[in-house]
């Protein structure tokens, strides 16, 4: 891995007990990015909410997304949220976690690690955007 954000987010999956959408998250509060406020806000979307849709990495991202650059900060979240949506979609094709995560065994050592890498995609491309935004101040 070649970040930070995604070493950390993958580790807080694979080993500390967050869920997916927790472990983004968790990433960019260790690295002083947002508030230890915002975990408790992506614990509900992990596991696509519940219900299998929206994957929860892409969910913890798009949270981080909407705390840096929402209506009273920048207000380009809309826009920073759409490009998120269509590089992730370049390499995985879908957004939610019934068809990515499809024939895993919910519980299964084969999913954990499949989901690992929705983490560290998630997380990778989040970075990316937070470099470049950076760079623009």
């Amino acid at each position: 891995m070649d970040n930070k954000l995604a070493q950390i987010a993958v580790d807080n999956f694979l080993n500390k007990g967050y869920s997916c959408s927790e472990s983004v998250v968790m990433a960019a509060i260790e690295l002083n990015i947002v508030p230890r406020e915002l975990l408790s806000v992506a614990t509900s979307f992990s596991g696509g909410m519940g219900s299998g849709c929206l994957c929860g990495a892409i969910a913890g991202s798009q949270i981080v997304i909407g705390y840096l650059f929402g209506k009273e900060k920048t207000n380009t979240a809309r826009t920073i949220a759409k490009e998120f949506i269509e590089e992730f979609k370049k390499s995985h094709k879908a957004t939610c976690c019934r068809v990515l995560s499809a024939g895993f065994d919910f519980h299964s050592k084969e999913r954990k690690s499949h989901c690992s890498n929705m983490v560290q995609s998630c997380a990778t491309i989040l970075n990316n955007i937070l470099e470049r935004e950076k760079s623009k101040v």
